[in-house]
């Protein structure tokens, strides 16, 4: 190496830390500005993601009328795995790293937790209080389920051959029970994590002005949501809720985005989102989204089905599972670089 090109491989050293933070500005780019062609795109992505979510929720839902997709069947659980693949991406890639982002700007002058990983911080105790809620709404519907089968067993107590048989149909029937009210807890923490990311996507994207960041967006957002609508989906499906809960259920995750979208749309004139409080309050929504949407993939997706017993009695589905988990995760994190 000649002494000029020493001279310039330091200089660049040097100078390439103030070249970065030199990008790291407040101002919005008043030239990537465009209203009428920003509005195009806002449309067409309010139309494109409610459509592609409610198909997305919807395929797993109609087991009923697809038998491939019954959760009775091991294709089934191919399923799930790729879908959790997609929720744990969506944590990880997704929304923690722009909750960092958001917590960390340089436009939050006066930083209250100065070096301090506060993203971190707020995800962990999320899925802390995810775990919390999970295991008590499933121990007290589990004993109020006990108690009732109790009395049923009890009702029929008149004859040794007549208590075995009540004893042995409650002792199912509540395990039974016990496992179904377990999906429907999971399917509404899991309903409820998405949400809150969904809706703080949907008014970021309907507040930009920017048809150069909204193009890529809208793409992203419609296979993320229709992949994370098919994990969703394949929750309220083995939850087995009557179809109106269902139908409710469905219309919510599918309207959260495009709802989203339409209130940045209303406050475009006065959102910023630059400001201090826009940027804590996007950035703790999304920590504790992204530590909700994490514990559910990892706890009451992959740990659940993984270590069933069908699963671990069957090679051939332990692969395909392990693939479509590596598919799932691996998509979403090319979609993450799309965006």
């Amino acid at each position: 190496m000649t002494k000029l090109e020493k001279v310039i491989f330091w200089y660049i050293l040097l100078l390439l830390p103030a070249i970065v933070l030199g990008e790291c500005t407040c101002d919005s780019e008043d030239e990537e500005r465009n209203k009428t062609e920003a509005l195009k795109f806002k449309m067409v992505a309010i139309a494109s993601i409610l459509i592609a979510s409610a198909i997305g929720v919807c395929i797993p839902v109609l087991g009923k009328a697809i038998p491939a997709l019954s959760p009775e069947k091991n294709f089934f659980f191919i399923i799930k795995a790729f879908a959790a693949g997609v929720i744990l991406a969506t944590g990880f890639i997704h929304v923690l790293p722009d909750a960092f982002e958001s917590l960390t700007s340089p436009c939050l002058k006066e930083n209250p937790w100065g070096n301090f990983p506060f993203s971190g911080f707020i995800a962990m105790v999320s899925a802390m209080g995810t775990l919390m809620v999970d295991t008590y709404a499933t121990s007290y519907f589990s004993n109020k389920n006990d108690t009732k089968n109790g009395l049923v067993a009890q009702s029929g107590d008149e004859g040794g051959a007549i208590h075995v048989h009540s004893h042995g149909s409650a002792s199912l029937m509540g395990d039974s029970s016990s496992e179904l009210l377990r999906y429907r807890v999971i399917s509404q923490v899991l309903e409820m994590g998405i949400i809150v990311h969904s809706v703080i996507i949907g008014i970021a994207l309907g507040a930009s002005e920017s048809p150069k960041t909204i193009r890529p967006l809208v793409a992203a957002l419609t296979f993320h949501q229709f992949f994370e609508g098919m994990g969703l989906g394949g929750c309220i499906a083995q939850a087995k809720f009557k179809t109106r809960a269902v139908a409710i259920m469905a219309l919510f995750f599918s309207l959260t985005t495009p709802v989203g979208i339409a209130i940045g749309l209303g406050i475009t004139n006065v959102y910023d989102e630059n400001s201090p409080t826009a940027l804590i309050v996007e950035g703790v929504f999304n920590s504790a989204s992204a530590g909700i949407l994490i514990y559910m993939a990892l706890v009451d997706f992959l740990a659940a089905d993984f270590m069933h017993p069908r699963m671990q009695g069957n090679g051939k589905l332990q692969l395909g599972a392990n693939i479509s988990l590596l598919l799932g995760a691996g998509l979403m994190a090319l979609i993450a670089n799309w965006a």
